[in-house]
């Protein structure tokens, strides 16, 4: 028994949403490796700044049972000499539009967070009439960088760290939004981002430093939830409420106590209203259908 809870701690299988299904799409400028899981209504998971497709385990979890949840590898992810061609966030919302045409979605339903909710409020800007729905968390308007942002991107860029560095993982006890216990969860989270490449890491901060709606906003007529951690110290206040104000069609939910990881710490919470926001903006979209 004692070798079983070791194996769950040591491995994170106790996250895992299991294997699921599994693939591979290519793409123009990289091969996407993608996971599904579940069945129902189709809803693309986005994948944060660090932790690819395996850090969503816990949320993947709970969405799969209302939706058929599809996450794919961002690109650089899995091969870090993507970085010798640059590319910016513009390309990476290209990728998800050729992921999107690739799996043949006709207006799923997008779930971003962290720097995918990044990705996933530009995607809705150039192409919200692509989309059913679109949820975000960990994300505001714009990328307002206060001193722990600017120290974490300048160690990341410019100071070559061994995995399971001490000092970074001092950003990771910050993003729980209180001090986490050590044990599983905890180790899930670092041993996962750990596991994206350092340069790839600075390369997406450096990209979101330039993130800036503002101007854009109205642009996005998709249904938006807007989840915030009331402990998120990445996102500020004035930044998610410009967001709400903003956005034509939105709803901010805040979650007590959870801070920028909430996807990972309070997945229940996070998917039950992902869940419930997209079913009942699936009945409005049916109930206002013309005919």
């Amino acid at each position: 028994m004692k070798a079983s809870t070791e194996w769950l701690a040591t491995s994170g299988a106790e996250f895992s949403p299991g294997l699921g299904r599994w693939g591979c799409a290519h793409l123009k400028y990289y091969t996407a490796a993608y996971r599904e899981w579940g069945e129902g209504p189709p809803l693309v998971l986005i994948p944060g700044l660090a932790g690819g497709v395996e850090l969503l385990g816990p949320v993947a979890r709970c969405l799969a049972q209302h939706f058929r949840v599809i996450s794919y590898q961002l690109r650089g992810e899995d091969d870090c000499f993507a970085l010798r061609c640059r590319f910016g966030l513009e390309d990476l919302v290209d990728d998800l539009a050729e992921f999107l045409e690739w799996h043949g979605l006709e207006r799923p339903a997008l779930f971003g967070v962290s720097f995918g909710g990044a990705l996933a409020l530009e995607y809705a800007a150039r192409h919200a009439n692509r989309l059913s729905g679109l949820a975000v968390q960990g994300a505001g308007a714009w990328f307002e960088g206060g001193l722990m942002q600017r120290i974490g991107g300048m160690v990341l860029g410019r100071y070559p760290l061994p995995a399971d560095n001490p000092f970074v993982n001092q950003f990771f006890n910050l993003f729980f939004g209180r001090r986490p216990e050590p044990g599983p969860l905890f180790q899930f989270v670092t041993r996962h981002c750990w596991q994206t490449d350092q340069s790839v890491m600075a390369h997406r901060f450096h990209m979101v430093e330039d993130f800036d709606l503002r101007g854009r906003l109205d642009q996005i007529t998709t249904p938006t939830l807007l989840l915030s951690g009331e402990r998120d110290v990445l996102v500020s206040q004035r930044s998610l409420q410009a967001l709400a104000a903003g956005l034509p069609d939105s709803q901010l939910l805040q979650l007590p106590g959870a801070g920028h990881l909430a996807f990972a710490t309070e997945p229940q919470r996070v998917a039950a209203a992902v869940a419930k926001f997209l079913a009942v903006n699936d009945e409005v979209s049916t109930l206002t259908e013309p005919g």
